[in-house]
């Protein structure tokens, strides 16, 4: 996993990066050993360098993205999203990985629905400056099965986080994404951003005893790195969430955690050391309905159930 950052790590690491500015960008981590479940991912030192960019015809083509509607929790990142049918006086919510929540990861095969929570989250400006927090009322969905996705609803609504900060939603897309299409990850954790395409789609995507279905892999470029977790996956052309970051492969290893395998149709299995992945999130509005109510029984939703 693109693991989430904690205690004094994320601490050391938060104070580096505000010493420096959101100017630069994120040394990408290599570690080689794979750690237990929820520890914390070595981080290197933050390092000035080149942010790898998609092709120039493709930028032009599509939507400035920028830090707005992202959000920073204590150990990931992630976004203010709307559903297709939220309205502006739904309570609105925040994606993240199903791996950041702050009870920890869920085991194979758990899903979280509705459970009370007062996480706070930090919303960006378009710049990444800190604008204020806001908090959840509870987890409305959770899982690290098929997929690596959670959904907090908040105690303000999208018309009040506008009001307040000048914020809008980011939509999600409802489409699958496109083979080479340009996009963009940004980490609100980080305040930072990482441009490439989408390499292709992994028929499953195993990670220790997680599989994941349908996931979208990037071209080398997007050199994500712990705390990135829970980024959202923007599509350029459209300026929607195709996808939400999740997980690479750090050290080549084959199907461990932190080394995520590629198993085709067939059974075959590919480790592609260094390549990073994001899970598709194009069904889950599907999955809530009036309200922005959470609705694992309505006609297209395929989100695991408890």
């Amino acid at each position: 996993m693109n693991r989430p950052l904690v205690g004094a790590l994320a601490t050391a690491v938060l104070s580096a990066t505000a010493l420096m500015g959101a100017g630069g960008t994120a040394n990408a981590v290599t570690t080689a050993d794979t750690t237990d479940r929820g520890a914390a991912r070595t981080a290197a030192a933050p390092q000035l360098q080149a942010v790898p960019t998609a092709p120039a015809a493709a930028q032009a083509k599509g939507k400035a993205v920028n830090f707005a509607g992202t959000v920073a929790l204590s150990n990931c990142s992630g976004s203010i999203v709307r559903m297709p049918t939220s309205t502006d006086n739904d309570p609105a919510l925040v994606m993240s990985n199903g791996h950041c929540l702050e009870s920890g990861m869920p085991e194979p095969g758990e899903v979280v629905v509705d459970q009370p929570s007062s996480r706070s989250f930090t919303v960006l400006s378009a710049s990444a400056g800190n604008l204020g927090t806001v908090r959840a009322t509870k987890i409305s969905y959770a899982t690290m099965t098929d997929t690596d996705v959670s959904f907090y609803e908040l105690s303000s609504t999208y018309a009040q986080i506008k009001q307040r900060y000048g914020i809008k939603a980011l939509d999600i897309a409802t489409t699958h994404p496109v083979k080479g299409a340009a996009i963009t990850v940004v980490s609100g954790y980080w305040k930072k951003t990482y441009s490439c395409n989408v390499d292709g789609f992994v028929h499953q995507l195993k990670e220790g005893g997680y599989v994941m279905k349908d996931s979208v892999r990037y071209t080398s470029a997007c050199k994500t790195i712990g705390g990135t977790s829970g980024s959202p996956v923007i599509d350029v052309a459209s300026g929607k969430v195709a996808a939400i970051n999740n997980t690479g492969n750090e050290s080549g290893q084959r199907c461990t955690m932190n080394n995520p395998c590629e198993i085709d149709e067939n059974g075959k299995v590919t480790v592609r050391k260094g390549i990073n992945y994001a899970q598709q999130i194009y069904t889950v509005p599907q999955c809530f309905g009036t309200g922005n109510k959470l609705d694992l029984g309505r006609q297209g939703c395929v989100l695991p159930k408890p």
